[in-house]
């Protein structure tokens, strides 16, 4: 037989009555996910607000470059270019004033005038290698060193050739071939660095 009685009792121990209703479980907070965190290295920077710029010119409006920001910008490049064209002026001169005059004891002089822009050009180019960062000086000591060695052995290896009955090779050529050197050095370099990353 059932005792009703100590059912009773029971549930009253238990803290309610039959006739209570059910108590529902308590809500669970939900779970954040790691990258809500502040300290999760899962968390996200907020970018900023957005900047107005000006936005640029329509194509039909008219603008205009200020000379001295264009100077400030292509300055070296500038200067490159005028000592360039003055090198070039210089020659193209020499070489009429000297074709002109083969017997004049001053040509000496006027053939040696196009050595007046090539050094400033040398100037030029020894003081824009000073303003390089150090990644692109190794770059550029490395792309040298390698214009160096290679023409010094394809200088040295022509030398026996001659001995062998080649013509005989102009020094003139020797800077052509150093730049020529340095220019592949350069590209096999820079595909280097770019082949590693």
């Amino acid at each position: 037989m059932f005792n009703w009685i100590g059912f009773r009792h029971l549930t009253v121990t238990i803290g309610h009555d039959v006739s209570d209703p059910v108590p529902t479980a308590p809500a669970e907070a939900p779970v954040d996910p790691l990258f809500t965190h502040p300290a999760s290295p899962f968390e996200r920077t907020n970018p900023g607000a957005p900047l107005a710029y000006p936005s640029p010119p329509l194509l039909g409006e008219r603008t205009f470059i200020t000379p001295l920001a264009t100077w400030n910008t292509y300055k070296t490049q500038i200067q490159f270019a005028f000592a360039i064209l003055a090198y070039l002026m210089f020659l193209v001169g020499s070489v009429i004033v000297v074709a002109a005059n083969p017997g004049a004891d001053w040509r000496y002089w006027a053939a040696l005038l196009p050595a007046l822009p090539a050094g400033v050009v040398v100037w030029l180019t020894v003081r824009q290698l000073g303003r390089l960062d150090e990644v692109q000086k190794r770059m550029q000591m490395e792309a040298i060193g390698v214009s160096v060695a290679t023409t010094g052995l394809v200088t040295f290896a022509y030398g026996f050739l001659e001995g062998a009955g080649l013509p005989h090779m102009s020094p003139v050529l020797v800077l052509p071939l150093m730049v020529i050197f340095w220019f592949l050095g350069l590209i096999g370099l820079y595909l280097r660095s770019r082949v590693r990353r």
